[in-house]
């Protein structure tokens, strides 16, 4: 980061996050998942309002943060149980170890209650992957079925000191 600007800080998620956070998952789907989803599952699910509702759920619920940085909402993850559900930044900030910072702040919130988490990734989004396996994750089960194929991806307590630290 150049000097000048603020730290990203991470917060639990509010009621007044809510269109933004709905903003900037639907602007991650459009930007990153047409490669592996296509063209007709992206728009369909935008216009669906599925990733509005999903989020607007957990919010509702709790176990939402936002990374944000100068005011502005630039991340965000959801966590479920012993699940990390959803995890999104903005695609203007990939690459900058945003990820990083807001996997590691959910890995410490869950290992808080649980000895192995997990997450799931759609099976073609080899950047996701490539990012969760380069951070101490590794392989569970994969989903197929109706829809796109998933995988999942566990962490055990005892591998905290591997590389996302």
């Amino acid at each position: 980061m150049s000097t000048g600007q603020h730290l990203p800080t991470i917060r639990p998620a509010t009621g007044a996050d809510l269109d933004g956070l709905q903003v900037l998952a639907r602007r991650t789907i459009d930007a990153c998942y047409r490669a592996f989803l296509g063209d007709e599952a992206v728009d369909w699910f935008i216009g669906s309002g599925a990733s509005d509702a999903h989020i607007e759920s957990h919010l509702e619920k709790g176990g939402v943060d936002c990374l944000s940085q100068e005011g502005r909402i630039i991340g965000f993850s959801i966590l479920d149980d012993s699940t990390i559900d959803l995890m999104m930044i903005d695609p203007d900030h990939h690459r900058r170890g945003l990820g990083r910072l807001l996997l590691r702040h959910a890995e410490e919130m869950l290992f808080a209650r649980h000895a192995t988490i997990r997450l799931e990734s759609f099976a073609d989004n080899a950047a996701a992957n490539s990012f969760y396996e380069a951070c101490g994750w590794r392989h569970g089960e994969r989903f197929e079925g109706e829809g796109p194929t998933k995988v999942e991806y566990v962490k055990n307590v005892s591998a905290t000191d591997g590389p996302t630290r």
